[in-house]
């Protein structure tokens, strides 16, 4: 038995249409409705392109030809998104928006955002859709408009052959631009979490460091005061108060080694994965069987950002979970080839379960910042029967850096 052929398009099998049948029905009189519609609209189109294009060139040897070609060209964009809009309700083609152009402060300043608008491969080919949609529109709403009158019989087997052309029109020269443009989309998306995601960490460093060890010191500071000032009247109650701001003093030292440890522990740094997961899993209110199964050891930022996901993680079973036993595994995949190899992660446990990653909960922090790196986050946790957290972060080595 030979093998499915398989769609050339990633939305190929969701946005194919039924299959055709004499009657008319309703996908038949939708694609009838586009048919007859593409003259009136390829009018417009192609108008205003040609008007565009030729007031745009006409001008380009004064200073505002450019910022009108820019300006043109944005205006086709819109055009382009009715036309993929007209696509998605009448034909059932799915074609994901191009991510929009940056404005002028975020594009670095005017020339920068006037150069990438005039460059804007969206806005040209929604120039070269409107270019070769007037004959087209023309033969679509002659045929449509006889088999209508006609050619009835026949009319569903007509419009399916036509509508696939312009099915194939809107994804070839409306889409985004493959897997660049939504790699793009997906990477400022990721920049922002990552940006965000620091701005808390240095929120929460400086808070600890207000609320935690800087008070201690203050309370240090003046107590060694105080007790410099009774040295002389009274050494015995100077004494006392040496003695309880040298507690203070190894409380605060305590609690910077923490907030360093929160940081980035020592312990990762000298002695890898196996050693600091096992320090975190020895903290946790249940037992942890901990196994770390890595050749070598992964980059320094990767390294970091397993371990506090395993952190987070074991915190959870800690204050949520009401388990008896928890794990942690950590290994590399195989990869083909090696660069596509992933560190994978699995925190288990054996508590009520109903996590889920929530809007707003530590776990949906935890996913946001695991997509930054291109990595996976997946929770499986039903109802009275323990969780099971599964995580992949994309390997590099430490040779790489």
């Amino acid at each position: 038995m030979t093998a499915p052929i398989q769609a050339s398009h990633p939305g190929a099998d969701r946005d194919r249409p039924p299959p055709v049948r004499p009657a008319l029905g309703a996908v038949a009189w939708k694609e009838t409705v586009h048919l007859l519609g593409n003259l009136p609209l390829a009018l417009v189109g192609f108008v205003y392109t040609v008007t565009m294009v030729a007031t745009a060139g006409g001008l380009s040897v004064t200073a505002i030809g450019l910022p009108l070609l820019a300006v043109g060209l944005f205006g086709s964009r819109l055009l382009g998104r009715l036309e993929r809009a007209r696509a998605r309700v009448l034909l059932g083609v799915r074609v994901e928006e191009p991510s929009p152009l940056p404005g002028p402060g975020r594009a670095g300043g005017f020339f920068p955002w006037l150069w990438a608008g005039v460059k804007d491969p969206v806005g040209w080919r929604s120039v070269l859709y409107a270019l070769v949609r007037l004959p087209w529109g023309i033969l679509t709403f002659t045929v449509a408009l006889v088999g209508l009158l006609v050619l009835w019989p026949v009319l569903p087997y007509v419009v399916r052959w036509l509508s696939n052309v312009d099915r194939l029109m809107v994804r070839g020269l409306l889409s985004p631009s493959d897997e660049l443009e939504r790699r793009i989309a997906e990477l400022e998306s990721d920049r922002g979490v990552v940006v965000d995601t620091a701005a808390a960490d240095l929120r929460r460093i400086e808070r600890d460091l207000h609320d935690g060890a800087q008070a201690r010191l203050v309370a240090l500071a003046m107590g060694l005061g105080l007790a410099k000032e009774k040295l002389l009247e009274d050494p015995d109650a100077a004494a006392v108060m040496v003695d309880e701001a040298h507690g203070e003093v190894k409380l605060a030292l305590q609690e910077l080694r923490d907030l360093a440890r929160g940081i980035h522990p020592a312990v990762l740094t000298d002695r890898g994965l196996d050693a600091a997961l096992s320090a975190v899993a020895s903290r946790c209110v249940v037992p942890v069987k901990v196994a770390v199964d890595l050749a070598e050891r992964p980059a320094a930022a990767i390294e970091g950002i397993a371990y506090f996901t395993v952190s987070e993680l074991l915190q959870n079973v800690s204050k949520h979970a009401g388990a008896r036993t928890a794990s942690v595994e950590v290994r590399r995949s195989a990869g083909s080839p090696p660069a596509a190899a992933r560190l994978l992660i699995r925190v288990s446990d054996d508590g009520r379960g109903g996590a889920a990653v929530g809007a707003g909960s530590g776990l949906a922090g935890l996913a946001e910042r695991l997509r930054a790196v291109d990595g996976v986050f997946a929770v499986d946790s039903p109802e009275g029967r323990g969780t099971v957290v599964t995580a992949e972060l994309p390997w590099r080595g430490r040779a790489e850096h």
